[in-house]
């Protein structure tokens, strides 16, 4: 056999072998999407199925704590008005005084009830908003990030009692990479884990776990949210109570020229 035919087989048998290798590969990222969006149906389901995507309003009324080592240092009640995919108004009371923050995609203003100002939010305001919303666990969902982010599986990982969670990646075209468990036997969501950077950019590690999953309307949703920063208990949420689809005005979105318009409560 010629050199020039010998070589003519070795050059046809790399592409063949990359061609196989592509394929292997393009094979394998199917399966693991695949495996992904069979958990995130596992979970749409217990939640409540259709019912569940075709929530459209959320009120939540109730708890929100800041904890140090183990203790609750601020306590305040709540009031969050959600309307989907990305408007939103939580009230918080506490010591008598009033606070709001109010965003409506990209733009964004809060009220500070010591000080009786009303101001917009900066940039840096802004984008922890948009974060908050992209690491949600409704927002993964209700499948508003499709045209933002990839889904991946990750595979089974450790969970308490001997039990195990899938766990599924959301990856975002500008580098945000948020991870999602749900209980292997039911589907139940059980965490979000991201990273974020601080003011002196260090990265920080953000962990959200998800308990007493309440049902209202058919439609299930966690009653305790703990957030969990570096490994440290940093704060909860514990909703008293949430109600689905009920009519919003547009109008508690908008900026009010008077902060005296803010001393009311709302009414909804």
């Amino acid at each position: 056999m010629s050199f020039v035919v010998k070589s003519a087989i070795n050059i046809l048998f790399a592409v063949l072998m990359s061609v196989v290798a592509v394929s292997n590969a393009f094979s394998q990222k199917a399966t693991t999407i695949e495996q992904a969006e069979t958990v995130l149906q596992k979970a749409i389901q217990n939640l409540g199925g259709e019912k569940y995507l075709q929530v459209k309003t959320q009120i939540g009324r109730g708890k929100y704590s800041i904890l140090r080592e183990g203790a609750v240092i601020s306590f305040q009640s709540f009031v969050d008005i959600i309307v989907f995919p990305d408007k939103e108004r939580t009230e918080f009371r506490g010591g008598g005084v009033k606070s709001v923050q109010t965003n409506v995609g990209t733009t964004g203003w809060t009220f500070d009830g010591d000080a009786e100002l009303i101001k917009v939010q900066d940039e840096k305001q802004i984008e922890n908003f948009k974060r908050s919303i992209r690491v949600s666990l409704d927002h993964l969902l209700r499948g508003s990030w499709r045209n933002d982010a990839t889904l991946s599986y990750v595979g089974k990982r450790a969970a308490t009692l001997g039990k195990r969670n899938d766990v599924i990646k959301l990856t975002y075209k500008d580098g945000l990479v948020v991870e999602f468990e749900f209980a292997s036997d039911d589907g139940v969501p059980q965490k979000a884990v991201y990273a974020r950077l601080n003011a002196d950019n260090e990265e920080i590690k953000e962990e959200d776990r998800y308990a007493q999953f309440v049902e209202v309307n058919s439609v299930k949703s966690p009653f305790i949210i703990d957030r969990f920063t570096n490994g440290v208990h940093s704060s909860r949420i514990n909703y008293e109570t949430i109600e689905f689809n009920k009519i919003v005005p547009a109008s508690i979105f908008s900026k009010p020229a008077n902060p005296k318009e803010l001393k009311k409560d709302l009414k909804l």
